[in-house]
Parts: structure tokens; C-alpha cells; sequence
């Protein structure tokens, strides 16, 4: 399992999980795109190399989603897939492939922003909490 979505009142909350703390954030950048749209359905057709940096694991965490939602209101891009992902001494690089949201797509919930509001960061086994404003 990649993912799953957890009750929350008014927002979207989910848990990702992964054999490492790289797969784990694929896979939350996957779940989180999935609150808006099918991901699966995405084309590959536009790539983005982003770095972020984070003073822990949370705060790479949110960075590195933030980039998504930076990209989407910027850049009308939607995530298919996360290529290359590193992450070493809380810095992340990373390969965000997908498409522009005009191509097509439709977004069925726009997400406001990501929160640090309940967010968890586990190892071993491996597994992050997200909860996302909409």
C-alpha cells in the first residue's frame, strides 16, 4: 500500500508509507495530488528538478510538497510520478514529472496549502502523516 486517507473533519489527511524515507515522500506527493485529481491519468510530459532544504524531516517534508502546490498555482502542473528522489542531511533533490492541469484534466478539490497539523515522520517501519488544507 502507497497510501491511505485518514478521517479528518475539514481537511485531507493521509499516511504514506514506503521502505524508505524517499519512497515515503513519493508516495505523499502521489497521495497528495490524489486529493485533487487521478495522478495515474497524468501524462508525462514536462519535467521539474527542485531542491528544497528543511531544518528536520518535517520541514523537508513540507518543502518539498509545498514545491507541488508552488508549481501547480505557477505553473498549472500536475504530478504523474517523483524520479530521483535524494534525500541526505535534510536537503532533497528530485525530478517532479507530469503535465499542465489545462491539458484536460480535471481538479475535483484545490488544495490551499500543506500544514505541519498532525504531521508525523516514522522510520522503520517507515511512514509520514500529512494533513493538507482545502
Amino acid at each position: 500500500m502507497k497510501y491511505k486517507f485518514l478521517e479528518h473533519r475539514a481537511d485531507a489527511k493521509f499516511q504514506a508509507f514506503g521502505k524508505s524515507l524517499e519512497e515515503c515522500f513519493i508516495n505523499a506527493a502521489l497521495a497528495m495530488t490524489s486529493v485533487m485529481t487521478d495522478y495515474k491519468k497524468i501524462k508525462s510530459k514536462i519535467t521539474y528538478k527542485i531542491k528544497v532544504n528543511g531544518i528536520d524531516k518535517k520541514s523537508l517534508l513540507y518543502n518539498f510538497l509545498e514545491q507541488l502546490l508552488i508549481l501547480l498555482d505557477t505553473e498549472s502542473f500536475l504530478l504523474h510520478e517523483v524520479k530521483n528522489i535524494r534525500i541526505k542531511d535534510n536537503h532533497l533533490e528530485a525530478e517532479f514529472v507530469g503535465d499542465k492541469f489545462e491539458n484536460n484534466y480535471t481538479i475535483k478539490i484545490n488544495i490551499k496549502a500543506v500544514t505541519y497539523n498532525d504531521m508525523e515522520i516514522k522510520e522503520k517501519p517507515y511512514m509520514v502523516q500529512v494533513v493538507v488544507d482545502i
